[in-house]
């Protein structure tokens, strides 16, 4: 953690909705007028999407079925440490971005699945802005977790989120129904053993929870609306967090624990908004103090 260089990170797995968070800040960042280097979770595994495909096939003529993008041995666990540690201690460190598709490509004329080459972050932003599978990951060899000052789970129900994954990979990526349960199912170990075990060192969880049946994931038609889920946000340490306001200020919300509260799906940004502008005023004002002294 660090007052001259704080760091936001928000973890959750694939089709969790992290993406949908990270819009949110990103209005936030523009509103306030803050500078963030923004990661992106992806430029932190191990492999290109080609290398990735043959390591794969590797692993399953080994017999090995639960070969994932979310294990450690897929992933520069360590590499994102030193990030987070160097950015903490100077403001910079080593980033890439990975390019997805051609149209994130076509700038660096590098095919898509590909790692731009390594490169410094720019001196003099406000933060850094993490999004992506392992921004609070723990093992023996490293604490990833340590070093975000603001640390955000974003978790639906699993059913929820396989439906969503189900949905993005089968829509905009073209896969059928049975190459996603695949990699649902390969990758279940690493889910357990890597993305959940992240959301106890969390500072802030968003868990979205649908209000219709989505007992079979695997033949939903449709992502269930804002308007048809509830979103539960836990706290951590609801110490200074302003329950009353957020009620006041939030239609339908309800506290179902002491530290934490339920609102319609649909205000899920205004809460977020709600919650999370004034942590990064706190940021900010207390950077400004640390770099005046």
């Amino acid at each position: 953690m660090s007052e001259r260089h704080p760091i936001i990170a928000i973890t959750g797995s694939s089709g969790a909705g992290t993406t949908s968070v990270t819009r949110t800040f990103e209005n936030i960042f523009r509103r306030e007028n803050v500078n963030a280097a923004v990661i992106e979770g992806d430029s932190f595994h191990r492999y290109d999407r080609k290398e990735m495909k043959l390591k794969a096939a590797e692993a399953e003529k080994a017999g090995n079925k639960n070969f994932s993008h979310f294990g450690m041995e897929n992933n520069l666990f360590s590499e994102l440490e030193t990030l987070f540690r160097d950015y903490a201690a100077t403001g910079t460190g080593k980033r890439r971005k990975y390019l997805h598709d051609l149209e994130e490509a076509a700038p660096y004329q590098q095919e898509p699945g590909t790692f731009t080459p390594w490169e410094d972050v720019p001196s003099g932003t406000d933060l850094l802005f993490y999004e992506g599978l392992h921004g609070a990951v723990v093992t023996p060899e490293v604490n990833i977790a340590q070093h975000p000052d603001l640390l955000i789970g974003v978790v639906p129900v699993i059913n929820l989120e396989w439906i969503q994954k189900l949905y993005r990979d089968k829509k905009q990526r073209g896969y059928s129904t049975e190459a996603v349960t695949d990699t649902i199912l390969r990758r279940m170990p690493d889910y357990v053993n890597y993305i959940c075990p992240q959301f106890v060192h969390t500072h802030v969880n968003f868990q979205r929870v649908p209000m219709v049946d989505t007992s079979n994931p695997f033949i939903a038609r449709d992502i269930p609306s804002a308007d048809e889920s509830m979103v539960v946000i836990r706290f951590a340490n609801p110490k200074g967090i302003d329950f009353q306001y957020l009620r006041n200020m939030i239609n339908d919300s309800f506290m179902s624990r002491a530290n934490t509260i339920v609102v319609p799906g649909g205000k899920m940004e205004l809460a977020m908004q709600l919650i999370f502008t004034p942590f990064v005023w706190r940021m900010m004002e207390r950077r400004k103090r640390a770099l005046a002294g």
